[in-house]
């Protein structure tokens, strides 16, 4: 470092080096809501700013090591928040390290677990009890954020958003108002017979189940954040109600969102696409966080990225590239 400029950078480290020392960590806390059309008991994560939560704080949930610390104190102020929908048959905690990210930056998470399509419960995939009643526990999820009487002080009401991973990027879609055609999944079906983990299996006798069914949008939410979305059910009329910002992330040799009839397909149809990326190389799960050692032995299939890819460097891409976007839509930046 040249000796001129070493005396007005050092004030600069200093400082910069007392702020990272003394960042918010986040807490973390958990409820459980009912979503009312179905009846259904809804469990929820929250991960939220903490001044009281130690940075570094780590929290053992399963197989997951989440960056937060249980039931540390919200910092003052008021926040965004971000709903945060998992896939098929994921969890509430599948992805905590964007969750983490968020709230780092000044957001509140809530993280539902879709009952009827979780890892524990998936007795409604494949029909209105998921497909429209994921968008219900997410709404349902922000409603016990806002009434809970530790939280919900502390959300800004007027900055809702959304973000979800395949299933839960499509549930991300409806919540911003896109309208699926059930119809469409056994046509697709019918042209891709035997597709691994989409069309593998018989489809259900009946996809409708449930009478007038209300509408999946909710008004609440503002922008969204789309990774891998299942879009095989949407088709160009699909997004004519959307109001909002979408930004579309998908991963290059996705196998089992095949990205020319999900993400890209969509692509040009979203009428407020607001950013667009993609992660190269990688397939479907690349979007759920680095797995430990343990989990990967368990679940190879959902932890084994193709040679080059690195899935720690991707996400620290998709996590900032969430912030960003966020920031634009609610922050101003």
């Amino acid at each position: 470092m040249p000796r001129r400029t070493a005396p007005r950078l050092l004030p600069l480290l200093l400082a910069l080096a007392a702020g990272s020392a003394h960042a918010d960590g986040v807490g973390l806390g958990t409820l459980e809501t009912r979503e009312p059309t179905t009846g259904t008991q809804v469990p929820v994560a929250i991960l939220y700013p903490s001044a009281e939560a130690k940075p570094d704080a780590i929290a053992e949930v399963g197989p997951y090591s989440v960056q937060a610390q249980r039931d540390a104190a919200p910092k003052a102020g008021t926040f965004p928040l971000i709903v945060l929908s998992h896939g098929h048959l994921g969890s509430m905690y599948g992805h905590h390290d964007l969750a983490a990210a968020l709230a780092r930056h000044g957001y509140i998470v809530v993280m539902p677990q879709h009952t009827g399509d979780s890892y524990d419960d998936s007795r409604g995939a494949g029909t209105d009890r998921a497909l429209l009643g994921r968008a219900w526990q997410a709404s349902a999820a922000i409603d016990a954020a806002l009434a809970d009487k530790r939280i919900g002080a502390h959300i800004d009401a007027k900055r809702i958003g959304a973000a979800g991973f395949s299933a839960g990027g499509y549930t991300t879609l409806l919540l911003l108002g896109a309208k699926p055609d059930f119809d469409l999944f056994p046509k697709y079906c019918e042209r891709h017979p035997g597709l691994p983990e989409l069309c593998d299996r018989p489809l259900p006798a009946t996809m409708r189940t449930i009478a007038d069914p209300p509408p999946t949008v909710d008004p609440r939410v503002r922008a969204g954040f789309a990774m891998a979305p299942f879009s095989i059910l949407f088709d160009a009329d699909s997004f004519r109600a959307m109001k909002h910002p979408v930004f579309l992330y998908i991963a290059q040799k996705d196998q089992v969102l095949a990205p020319a009839d999900n993400g890209l397909r969509i692509r040009p149809l979203l009428p407020h696409l607001a950013g667009f990326a993609e992660v190269p190389g990688a397939g479907h799960y690349v979007f759920l966080p680095p797995c430990s050692a343990g989990f990967a032995k368990q679940v190879p299939a959902i932890c084994t990225d193709a040679p080059g890819v690195d899935r720690a460097a991707a996400h620290r891409d998709i996590n900032a590239a969430a912030v960003k976007f966020f920031d634009a839509q609610f922050k101003g930046k």
